[in-house]
């Protein structure tokens, strides 16, 4: 009796033979029988630093400056070797798990594959294409975030449009926490590829460190010769090829029909009630699930019902994605509610045409709808969510950086959003406080907003917008330096937030004792607080905040100029439930 992988293995054979020619298979075949490899002359080895930087999901500083941003690993090391806090080089918006943690933060979504670790990602092109020998990262500041190193065949400084775009991971690995926050030379052994490249792709995870991790510039070394012809691989059948058309799986039952004493069903699988059948396959990731509705007509009929696409999460899968697969999943998510399109569909994998097909058929019911760094929406991509997703609560759309500001205005018709993400996006705002008092007066329920790097917000705005929502349990007002202790906002905002659990003043070098002392009054429930950068608290504020504050988690006090090593490890004797973070000085 044929086996599933039997089953699996026809299937292969009959996509590469739709796939290739008969020319092609049989060349393929004659190598791997063979097991010749044509080696070339040996070329010399090139080292690259990155030409550019293309593309990414975060970064610590701002979209007008140099300091902190991922635009700094361009070009050759500006801190390597050198260890510590410097603002030369790319630092990444989060670590650790603090921002999983909060309130705010949306629960994960089912079926993420286990191996799927990356949180941030950026992208470099280099100067010229080559066959990758060595990737080299220079990192000098809490090293090891790096899960992923990939490699796509498109030259980014090329002047004609992407067509087959294949990305191919040159090595990957579990999130680790190196003991040591010094600089390293991080150079994993990298998987050689069939085809040059200049645009290397680097993903993080920093869920495990301590503090931000910093780094500095990153060498790709190569040839310009194709070192040996790659052995023919066999096609795996994954997300890109879900057409489990009728005619396939008829033709895949042929081989049973042989007469009437053979036996036809499924065994006892069939005596398991459809409801359980259903809970057994929610277990399995999407290309796995993909793959089983190949294997028969029941379990096919079991795969595609729509009740397994309740909740879809496509990142994972963000390099095959394009609008074959999407128009095969369509028909599946007509219950769809939460939907996460992160990272996908840039450099032309996705279109508007499928973009919009895919939510006129199954927007619906959707709730929720992750687009972050989706470079081909548009405004008529905004203005088709607008039409087709009139229940839409939850809608991430940050660093789309290429959205013109006009496009934002169809947001306005969702009227049943709670939750917005626009970070690194074109909003163009002229005045924060009036955005404040709008919020103040529209939005008292308000439980958190980001204010980060909010250039002009002033004490009268923040005046207003914590009297007018009292309901706050997390403020963001990191780099918001218009914020004056001095106006006495900052303890005006203590009083008026009883319900406050994360505060970040990051930078704002004018928090004094006052304010830190009024938290400690009013603020019981507080579990993270930034306050880097500040020269005017004292250890024995922080000793009060830590005592009235049973809850505390986080305690950020970097560069604090009052606060040295010895006090910050003093408070973390006595309070050892906090994580109390002191970056020391290079």
């Amino acid at each position: 009796m044929l086996t599933l992988l039997s089953m699996f293995y026809y299937i292969c054979l009959r996509r590469r033979s739709r796939s290739g020619t008969r020319g092609e298979a049989l060349t393929s075949r004659r190598a791997v029988e063979s097991g010749q490899r044509a080696i070339l002359p040996v070329s010399v080895e090139v080292e690259q630093y990155t030409k550019e930087v293309l593309d990414f999901s975060s970064h610590y500083g701002s979209e007008n400056s140099m300091s902190y941003t991922m635009w700094n690993l361009a070009g050759v090391p500006n801190v390597y070797p050198s260890s510590g806090d410097f603002t030369q080089t790319a630092v990444f918006r989060t670590y650790g798990t603090w921002w999983e943690q909060c309130a705010s933060a949306p629960p994960r979504f089912r079926r993420t594959p286990k191996g799927f670790y990356s949180q941030d990602y950026i992208e470099l092109g280099f100067e010229e294409p080559v066959y990758p020998t060595a990737v080299e990262v220079l990192e000098t500041y809490y090293p090891g975030a790096i899960v992923q190193i990939l490699a796509c065949s498109h030259n980014p400084f090329s002047q004609n449009p992407p067509t087959d775009v294949r990305w191919e991971v040159l090595w990957s690995g579990e999130p680790t926490k190196v003991l040591a926050p010094q600089a390293r030379q991080f150079s994993p052994n990298i998987k050689h590829i069939s085809f040059p490249t200049n645009l290397l792709r680097l993903e993080v995870n920093s869920s495990l460190l301590d503090y931000y991790t910093e780094l500095d510039a990153v060498i790709l070394r190569g040839v310009k010769e194709r070192p040996m012809l790659a052995l023919y691989k066999m096609p795996v059948i994954d997300i890109i090829d879900l057409s489990d058309s009728e005619e396939d799986l008829s033709d895949f039952g042929g081989p049973f029909r042989q007469g009437p004493d053979r036996r036809t069903g499924n065994g006892y699988f069939d005596k398991l009630p459809y409801e359980l059948i259903q809970l057994i396959l929610s277990h399995l990731t999407l290309p796995d699930l993909c793959r089983l509705a190949q294997s028969c007509k029941m379990l096919h009929q079991q795969c595609c019902d729509p009740l397994q696409y309740t909740q879809l999460s496509l990142q994972p899968y963000w390099a095959r994605l394009s609008d074959t697969s999407l128009g095969h999943l369509q028909s599946r998510c007509t219950r769809l509610q939460r939907l996460n399109l992160s990272w996908t569909g840039n450099r032309g994998a996705l279109t508007l045409n499928s973009f919009s097909s895919f939510m006129k058929v199954c927007g619906l019911s959707l709730v929720r709808l992750e687009l972050s760094c989706c470079h081909f929406l548009n405004e008529a991509c905004l203005e088709i969510l607008a039409q087709t997703c009139p229940g839409l609560q939850e809608l991430n759309l940050a660093s789309c950086d290429r959205l013109p500001p006009q496009a934002f205005t169809h947001i306005s018709k969702l009227t049943r959003l709670r939750r917005l993400v626009l970070y690194r996006t074109k909003i163009e705002i002229e005045d924060y406080d009036v955005v404040a008092s709008m919020l103040a007066t529209r939005c008292r329920s308000l439980c958190s907003l980001d204010l980060w790097r909010c250039r002009n917000l002033t004490d009268r705005g923040l005046n207003e917008l914590v009297s007018g929502c009292r309901m706050l349990e997390e403020l963001e007002l990191g780099w918001c330096l218009t914020l004056q202790s001095s106006t006495g906002c900052f303890q005006h905002l203590a009083r008026s937030l009883p319900r406050l659990r994360k505060l970040f003043l990051t930078a704002n070098r004018t928090v004094r004792d006052s304010d830190v002392e009024e938290l400690a009054s009013n603020c019981p429930l507080l579990q993270h607080l930034d306050i880097l950068g500040t020269r005017l608290v004292s250890a024995a504020s922080l000793k009060k905040l830590l005592q009235s504050c049973p809850q505390l988690l986080l305690l950020d006090v970097s560069f604090c100029s009052q606060i040295d090593t010895r006090i910050a490890q003093e408070l973390s004797s006595l309070f050892p439930s906090v994580a109390i973070k002191r970056s020391f000085t290079h």
